[in-house]
């Protein structure tokens, strides 16, 4: 789930991570090009998740922060908070009142840093155009994206690119756990007062947290 998390700030970003499709690459490259010159980004979306197998049928709202290597994403609903100044990555899980404290240079994945996903063009994901469509009031670009790594933790990506605003609309994710993650994005901003505080995580507002730290 860690991950699924991390995929999610990096869809925010549309960044370097696709690769392959000429017209999916040239949209993707359009929105990471827009995006780094925002200073910050903030969003409000729904987070949902569906096993038919095992009658899984969640929705849960979130909301993600990205400043430059910062970046931190809540789903409440999930009890999950996942934290990054660029330097340290804080993993916390409701359930246990237990957070996991590692280095980003320790993390076996580039993944687990959204920014560093500018340095592995090419290699992340093959793109594919799939169309464009009207939305509700919107028009929206459709991709599909396909990892080259099993590490990634899913099979497949669909990502809608409001055209308007070359942002992110919404994005399914099919998780090799046979999970199917959805996540529709209900708010965004740019440029926002953020401050590096919120990107770290504070013991001190977790009553009796656990803390497990691997640095």
């Amino acid at each position: 789930m860690r991950r699924i998390v991390v995929i999610i700030a990096a869809l925010f970003v549309c960044n370097a991570l696709w690769a392959q499709d000429t017209k999916a690459n040239k949209i993707l490259d359009e929105v990471s090009a827009k995006t780094k010159t925002y200073k910050s980004i903030s969003a409000d979306f729904v987070f949902s998740m569906e096993n038919k197998e095992m009658e899984i049928d969640e929705q849960n709202e979130g909301s993600i922060k990205l400043k430059g290597q910062k970046y931190c994403v809540a789903l409440p609903g999930v009890g999950i908070e996942v934290f990054s100044d660029g330097t340290t990555l804080w993993n916390y899980m409701k359930e246990g009142n237990q957070v996991t404290i590692s280095s980003i240079d320790d993390e076996s994945s580039e993944l687990m840093d959204p920014s560093s996903l500018f340095t592995i063009y090419e290699k992340g994901f093959r793109s594919e155009f799939v169309d464009e469509k009207k939305e509700g009031t919107k028009t929206v670009y459709r991709i599909n994206l396909f990892p080259d790594s099993d590490a990634y933790e899913v099979s497949k990506i669909e990502v809608s690119i409001d055209k308007a605003t070359m942002m992110i609309h919404e994005a399914t994710l099919y998780g090799t756990d046979g999970n199917l993650y959805g996540i529709l994005v209900k708010r965004i901003e740019s440029d926002k007062d953020l401050s590096d505080s919120d990107f770290i995580f504070d013991v001190s507002k977790y009553a009796d947290v656990e803390v497990i730290d691997f640095r």
